[in-house]
């Protein structure tokens, strides 16, 4: 298992010296990658999902673009792997989010990890024009798209949501396989179309519960597939605080001190859990919050340390 950590693409000390700086640390300290996320909108009404009110932060009004800022970063660094967690796959035409994930792989030497979703907020649908009510068969479709214009030429694609005429589309990507695609999902209707389609899982590490039920149907149903599970990953994206201090009381679990975080990241190790990587929204500074950075890679032995790759 290795880890890593989201950089400062949103938030109160967001900024292009500031996601410079992260990177090139994270990278000093060990982390195995930086992932980025993609916000589309922040809407002045307020968000929904699913015609119901959900409350979002203030940080969301303003996000750098993901993958832009991944391959600035793959300039800036040399061997630290570059991930979105996540793009919303079926906001993009699959041609072209195919082609921008190459050329970062090109960009990076082989570093791009495609962490993709379906995003959840209504505005977002309504302004892309995509339904919702169709996204789960045109997510897969988008990965068939994908892998299609990631592999040999001439490239072609016919489905219900998107055609390819043959084509030669390049770069191609520098890994040999493809970028890999992790999907995220919690949903067992998710999990199983990441058992399907994707190179790993991406959950939200709500729970040790969530994530023990998650990654054991999510490798039930890759075998139920067919497919060979020795070749699938686990991300696991983990939304909590860490603290220079212990939490009491109802600590989130992979929150806390780094002596705390370190003790559940063992709990992960049956898992067969093959890399985390946190969002931490409680530091103010890129000063703290590369302290606690530092922190954690002490209190985590060299020995559980491997690339994702």
């Amino acid at each position: 298992m290795d880890l890593g950590v989201v950089l400062p693409t949103s938030g109160p000390y967001a900024s292009v010296k500031a996601i410079t700086r992260v990177a090139r640390e994270a990278e000093q300290l060990g982390y195995g990658a930086v992932w980025t996320y993609e916000r589309l909108l922040y809407p002045t009404a307020g968000a929904t999902s699913g015609g119901r009110p959900q409350p979002l932060p203030d940080y969301y009004a303003s996000t750098f673009e993901p993958i832009e800022t991944l391959s600035y970063v793959a300039a800036c660094t040399e061997r630290i792997r570059l991930g979105t967690s996540v793009v919303n796959a079926i906001f993009h035409n699959p041609v072209v989010l195919a082609r921008r994930f190459a050329t970062l792989d090109q960009l990076s030497g082989g570093r791009a990890i495609a962490g993709l979703g379906l995003g959840w907020m209504d505005q977002e649908y309504e302004a892309v024009g995509v339904s919702q009510r169709t996204r789960g068969e045109a997510l897969e479709e988008a990965i068939g798209v994908l892998r299609a214009a990631w592999g040999a030429d001439p490239v072609g694609f016919q489905g219900k949501h998107y055609a390819v005429p043959s084509s030669a589309i390049n770069p191609k990507p520098v890994q040999r396989s493809g970028v890999p695609i992790v999907l995220a999902a919690m949903a067992p209707a998710a999990i199983d179309r990441a058992a399907r389609v994707a190179d790993g899982l991406h959950p939200v590490a709500f729970s040790y519960e969530s994530l023990e039920e998650a990654v054991t149907r999510f490798r039930t149903m890759a075998r139920e597939a067919g497919r060979d599970v020795a070749d699938l990953r686990v991300v696991v994206r983990a939304n909590t605080p860490i603290t220079s201090s212990d939490l009491g009381g109802e600590r989130p679990f992979l929150g806390g001190s780094a002596r705390q975080i370190a003790a559940d990241l063992d709990r992960l190790v049956g898992l067969e859990v093959d890399h985390v990587l946190f969002a931490d929204g409680t530091s103010t500074t890129v000063d703290e919050a590369l302290r606690r950075l530092a922190e954690l890679r002490e209190a985590v032995p060299t020995a559980r340390w491997r690339t994702l790759a």
